[in-house]
């Protein structure tokens, strides 16, 4: 599946999931700083906003995190709206897992069992948006 292209008439370029938060500086140290996504992009004063976008392999595929002058809430999401991230191996995981840990991050249980079946770990963002990291890609 990683192989495909995008089926014919939706020939995407990039994809690209942002969502707001009033903690910017501490979502981006976490997504950054702990699990290693590199910054792409960051932007400040526009229209009120500013941003910062992280990459994932080939920057064709990306999160933004944008904050307004005026407030930018953003409640956390159940606990089945998650960012899951597949790991080729548990020795990979774990240099995450560790470094989460290093900065004060801990697991937290979910609420599918299909994922600790799966040697899965969960972690909250500064903002209660779930990280799940899962030792071996499903295909």
């Amino acid at each position: 599946m990683r192989d495909q292209e995008w089926p014919p008439g939706l020939a995407v370029a990039q994809v690209r999931v942002a969502r707001p938060t009033d903690r910017l500086a501490e979502v981006v140290e976490f997504y950054s700083g702990c699990l290693g996504l590199p910054e792409l992009y960051r932007f400040t004063g526009h229209a009120g906003y500013d941003g910062v976008m992280l990459g994932l392999p080939g920057t064709d595929y990306h999160l933004e995190f944008t904050s307004h002058a005026e407030g930018s809430p953003g409640p956390a999401p159940t606990q089945e709206n998650l960012l899951v991230l597949y790991f080729d191996g548990d020795t990979r995981m774990q240099e995450t897992v560790v470094r989460l840990g290093e900065a004060g991050h801990e697991p937290v249980e979910l609420e599918n069992p299909y994922w600790a079946e799966n040697g899965a770990l969960a972690f909250p963002d500064p903002d209660g948006w779930l990280v799940v990291l899962v030792p071996r890609p499903v295909f």
